[in-house]
C-alpha cells in the first residue's frame, strides 16, 4: 500500500457541495490521516488561492495545490504574485501552482474565448511565470503577453512555488514533461497511465501527479451520479479524445450521438459501469485502497485522492473515502 516514500494529497475540488468553510475540517482530517497536501479547483465557484489560504490557517505545514487554475483568467504576473503570497504565508508548506487550459464551457462563463494555439499559450505562460517568480526584474515581449520591468515584491526563501501543468493529450503531456515541475493527470483511467507517462517522458522528467477519483459506497446506488459526472466531461472535446484513446470509444460515440438527437438521459446512460469503475471507482474501503495503489503501481508518483461525495451523508462518505485512500 501507500508507504512513507509515497506522498499523497487530497482535493477539495469535488467537495464544493459541503461549502467553503468545510475546507478547514477536511484539511485537518487530511493531515491527521497522513495526507501531505490539499488541492482545489477554480471554475465558477470559489477562488482557489483564497480557499487554500483558509486551509493553511488550520494546517500551516500541509502542502497547498491548485488543480487547476485556468491560465486564460489570470496573467502570469498575477499568478506569480498570488502563489508567492501563499508561499510567504505558509513558508513551511509546498505550494503547487496547478495550471491548465480550461474547457470552452468554463471559459464562456467568464467571457473568454478558447485559444487557437493552446500549446503555444501554455509554453509562453509557464516561461513568463517562472521569470516572474524569480524575483528579478522581468521585461518580456511574447505573442500573448508583454511586460516591462515587473519585479515580484515578495522575497521568498529557498522554498518556492512549483509549477504543475494539467495535461491530457500527447502534445500537452510532452510539453509538461519539458517545461513544468510536475504534470497533473485527471480522469485518466489506470490503464491509460503508462502511455500518458510515456508521452511526458518524451519531454522530460516532470513529476507525475494524478487525481484518483473514488467513493466508498455502492455502485448500484451511486452509478447515476457517476454517469452524470463522466457525461459532463465526455462533452468536452479534450477529455473525449483522451477517453477514446483509453478504450471508451463506444461510450463517447453513443454520448455524442444521443446528445445530437437531444436525448440527454440516453446520453448519460451511455456511460457504462466499466467506464465508471475505471475512472470514478465506487466500492468498499479495501477496494478503494487497491484502486489508489493501482495508480501508484502504474507510475503515478504523487496520487491526489478526489473523494466523490455520493451518498445521503456526503461528509461521512468523504471521510470514509479519505480514510480508505491513504492506506494502512
Amino acid at each position: 500500500m501507500t508507504g512513507p516514500e509515497t506522498s499523497m494529497g487530497v482535493t477539495f475540488g469535488s467537495l464544493g457541495i459541503l461549502g467553503p468553510r468545510a475546507i478547514g475540517g477536511i484539511a485537518e482530517h487530511a493531515s491527521t490521516l497522513g495526507y501531505r497536501s490539499i488541492w482545489t479547483v477554480e471554475a465558477n465557484g470559489t477562488d482557489a488561492f483564497t480557499l487554500l489560504a483558509a486551509a493553511s490557517v488550520n494546517q500551516p505545514t500541509l502542502g497547498l495545490g491548485t488543480g487547476i487554475v485556468p491560465i486564460q483568467l489570470r496573467t502570469p504576473s498575477l499568478t506569480a504574485m498570488t502563489a508567492a503570497s501563499l508561499q510567504a504565508l505558509s513558508p513551511d508548506a509546498d505550494i503547487f501552482v496547478g495550471l491548465g487550459v480550461s474547457a470552452p464551457a468554463i471559459l464562456r462563463q467568464h467571457g473568454v474565448s478558447y485559444p487557437d494555439k493552446p500549446i503555444a499559450l501554455m509554453r509562453e505562460y509557464v516561461a513568463l511565470l517562472r521569470e516572474c517568480l524569480s524575483g528579478e526584474s522581468v521585461t518580456f515581449e511574447g505573442d500573448y503577453w508583454t511586460i516591462k520591468r515587473f519585479r515580484l515584491g515578495i522575497r521568498l526563501n529557498e522554498r518556492k512555488p512549483q509549477i504543475v501543468m494539467a495535461a491530457l493529450n500527447p502534445q500537452m503531456l510532452k510539453l509538461a514533461g519539458e517545461i513544468a515541475d510536475g504534470v497533473l493527470l485527471n480522469y485518466v483511467p489506470v490503464s491509460h497511465v503508462v502511455p500518458s507517462v510515456e508521452q511526458v517522458r518524451k519531454g522530460g522528467n516532470a513529476r507525475i501527479f494524478a487525481y484518483v477519483h473514488a467513493a466508498v459506497g455502492s455502485l448500484e446506488k451511486s452509478a447515476k451520479s457517476a454517469k452524470r459526472d463522466l457525461f459532463n466531461y465526455s462533452m468536452a472535446d479534450s477529455y473525449a479524445a483522451m477517453f477514446r484513446r483509453a478504450g471508451f470509444e463506444t461510450e463517447i460515440a453513443s454520448v455524442r450521438e444521443r446528445m445530437a438527437s437531444r436525448d440527454r438521459d440516453g446520453a448519460i446512460d451511455s456511460i457504462s459501469h466499466e467506464m465508471i469503475q475505471s475512472i470514478d471507482f465506487i466500492g468498499a474501503a479495501s477496494e478503494v485502497r487497491k484502486f489508489v495503489q493501482d495508480y501508484i503501481d502504474a507510475g503515478v508518483e504523487y496520487p491526489i485522492l478526489m473523494p466523490m461525495p455520493w451518498g445521503e451523508d456526503r461528509l461521512a462518505v468523504t471521510k470514509a473515502t479519505m480514510e480508505a485512500g491513504i492506506g494502512d
